[in-house]
C-alpha cells in the first residue's frame, strides 16, 4: 500500500472527486489545487475506488468531507465503527483538511439520507462540544464544521446560528467550513439578508469555503398560493448571487481553499473544471488587489 505524507491544501480552487471523472483527471492532470472526497464512499478495504483515489492522491492533496458522523445525534458517544473507518482513511491518505456537518442524520440505529437541523440551545451546544471533541481527539486532527442549509427553524433556538458556531469553535478549537451557497439558500428560505449573516459570521475560524448550485421548487401554501423554496441540491452551476457572496467573503478574509460541489446530475469534467477556474479567477483578482 502506498504511504503518503501530509500535504496541505492550497488557497485555491478544488473540486469534489467523482468516479465519472477519474480517467479525465489521470489522463489530463489538470492544474487544479486539490480534490475533496466523501470518506463514506471509500470505507471499503480496496477495489477500484481505492485504486483511483491512490493514483489521484499521488498527484494532488486531498480533503475528507464527512457526511455520516451525525455529530448532533442524541447519543452519548459517536459510532465507534464509523470513527474507526474514518480514521483509517485519514491514516491512509493523509488529507490536508477534515470536515463534517453541523447536523444529525442517525437515530436509534436508523440512518436518514439527509442532514437534519438542530435547535441552537445551550444543551445542543454542550452536546456538540462533546462530540466534536470526541472526533478531534480520535482523529488527532482539527475538524472543520460546516454551516447548514436551513429549510425550517426551531421555536426554541435562542442562539443565532453564527453565534452558535462561534461558541462551538471557541470551546473545541475546531475550525469552520463556510458554505456560501448554504448562506444564500437559508437566507432566501428564512427571509433575511445573506450579507447580514456573512457580517455576523466568525470568519476568523474559516479554514475552507464551499461553493455549489441550488434548485428552486414551487410549494403550495395552505391558502393555495404558490411560494418558492431553494434546495441545496448541488446539481447545478453556481449562480451570480452566490459568486457575489463569495467575492465579498474572500475580500474579508483573504484566499482560502475553495471547493466546487456538484453531487447530482454530474456534468462532464470540462464543465466542473470551468467552475473551479471561475473560483480561481476571483482569487487571482483578490491577489492582484492585495499586491497592487
Amino acid at each position: 500500500m502506498t504511504k503518503f505524507t501530509h500535504k496541505d491544501i492550497p488557497n485555491s480552487a478544488g473540486v469534489g472527486l467523482k468516479a465519472q471523472h477519474y480517467k479525465n483527471i489521470l489522463d489530463e492532470k489538470p492544474p487544479l489545487g486539490w480534490f475533496e472526497v466523501h470518506p463514506e464512499n471509500y470505507m471499503g478495504a480496496g477495489g477500484p475506488p481505492h485504486k483511483y483515489l491512490t493514483a489521484i492522491r499521488e498527484l494532488y492533496p486531498l480533503s475528507l468531507h464527512g457526511v455520516g458522523m451525525s455529530l448532533g445525534s442524541p447519543v452519548e458517544r459517536l459510532n465507534p465503527e464509523h470513527l474507526a473507518r474514518f480514521k483509517a482513511l485519514v491514516e491512509r491518505y493523509e488529507p490536508g483538511l477534515i470536515s463534517e456537518h453541523l447536523a444529525w442524520s442517525t437515530h436509534e440505529g436508523v440512518f436518514y439520507n439527509d442532514l437534519l437541523p438542530l435547535p441552537y440551545t445551550d444543551e445542543t451546544l454542550n452536546h456538540l462540544v462533546n462530540h466534536v471533541n470526541e472526533m478531534q481527539d480520535y482523529m488527532g486532527r482539527q475538524v472543520l464544521i460546516e454551516n447548514p442549509s436551513v429549510y425550517l427553524t426551531y421555536d426554541d433556538s435562542p442562539y443565532a446560528e453564527t453565534e452558535f458556531l462561534r461558541q462551538l469553535a471557541k470551546k473545541t478549537g475546531c475550525g469552520l467550513l463556510l458554505d456560501v451557497n448554504n448562506i444564500f439558500v437559508s437566507a432566501s428560505n428564512q427571509g433575511y439578508d445573506p450579507y447580514d449573516y456573512l457580517a455576523a459570521f466568525p470568519v476568523e475560524y474559516v479554514g475552507e469555503i464551499h461553493l455549489g448550485g441550488h434548485i428552486v421548487e414551487a410549494v403550495e401554501e395552505d391558502d393555495k398560493s404558490i411560494s418558492e423554496i431553494l434546495i441545496d441540491a448541488h446539481s447545478t452551476a453556481v449562480v451570480d448571487d452566490v459568486w457575489g457572496l463569495y467575492n465579498k467573503l474572500i475580500s474579508m478574509i483573504g484566499p482560502k481553499p475553495s471547493l466546487m460541489e456538484w453531487d447530482g446530475d454530474i456534468p462532464e469534467w470540462k464543465t466542473l473544471y470551468a467552475e473551479a477556474q471561475t473560483a480561481d479567477a476571483y482569487l487571482a483578482k483578490l491577489d492582484m488587489k492585495v499586491t497592487a
